[in-house]
């Protein structure tokens, strides 16, 4: 099977750049950050591009300028659950799925506690973003390479969250809560084929939550939910919405 998902040539604002090579930058972080969706002209950021023109911000500025609009709200945020929205911002923002559910859980702890700015930040100021892509690299997918830090786990769910090169990210549906909760395998098939994923359905797992507790005087508790496979998508949205953090997820022998 050929892999949709190729090295990419990075896109990249450079001292004296023109005004096509400045535009070449802005459509690559609409694309990169707005998941490939259509853009109306009524709905670029005009001032942020200005910005930009005149070197008051990077590249990385620009993008966080994006990521904070009410654009970016309203396609991934408003309309999706809190594990999709992570899903989106790690292809988005770092090129790449997340790794597993501690780095989910962790994103869930920063919006729950620092709010949407400090979750927007947490990728784009992250020492990752940094070292791939610094302040005038436009993001792109990272995990068609091998890369040090990087599980090998990454490759498919990164090639299940791409699609293809005309997809959009336009779905309020997680795709891999399941897999990255459960420490599974992802499967993959050709864009033609459908969404990617899933086996080993029949199994059951054994979720261990960090429940809050009802006020500040309150520790907070545990519990633990023994559920399919197949219930597992729902459960753990409606762990988040709860305020409840993941401890663990394990298989039920």
């Amino acid at each position: 099977m050929s892999l949709w998902v190729i090295d990419a040539d990075p896109t990249e604002l450079r001292s004296g750049a023109t005004e096509d090579d400045l535009q070449t930058v802005i459509r690559a972080v609409y694309k990169q950050v707005l998941g490939n969706q259509h853009l109306m002209e009524s709905e670029r950021l005009s001032s942020a591009e200005s910005l930009l023109r005149n070197g008051e911000i990077t590249v990385r500025g620009f993008i966080s300028i994006v990521a904070k609009s009410d654009l970016y709200k309203r396609l991934f945020f408003e309309s999706a659950s809190q594990y999709r929205f992570i899903e989106t911002n790690c292809k988005h923002f770092l090129g790449r799925a997340p790794q597993d559910q501690a780095e989910i859980s962790e994103h869930v702890q920063i919006y729950n506690e620092q709010g949407y700015e400090a979750e927007i930040d947490s990728y784009l100021d992250s020492e990752e973003y940094q070292n791939n892509f610094g302040e005038n690299i436009v993001p792109y997918p990272r995990c068609n390479t091998t890369e040090v830090g990087i599980k090998n786990v990454g490759f498919n769910r990164t090639f299940a969250l791409m699609r293809g090169f005309a997809s959009s990210d336009s779905s309020n549906q997680a795709k891999l809560i399941g897999d990255i909760a459960a420490n599974l395998p992802t499967k993959i098939a050709t864009p033609a084929a459908g969404s990617g994923t899933y086996a080993n359905t029949g199994k059951r797992f054994r979720i261990t939550v960090t429940k809050p507790g009802a006020g500040t005087r309150f520790k907070r508790s545990n519990a633990t939910y023994e559920i399919g496979y197949e219930q597992m998508s729902q459960k753990i949205q409606n762990i988040h919405k709860m305020g409840g953090t993941i401890t663990s997820v394990d298989e039920v022998a």
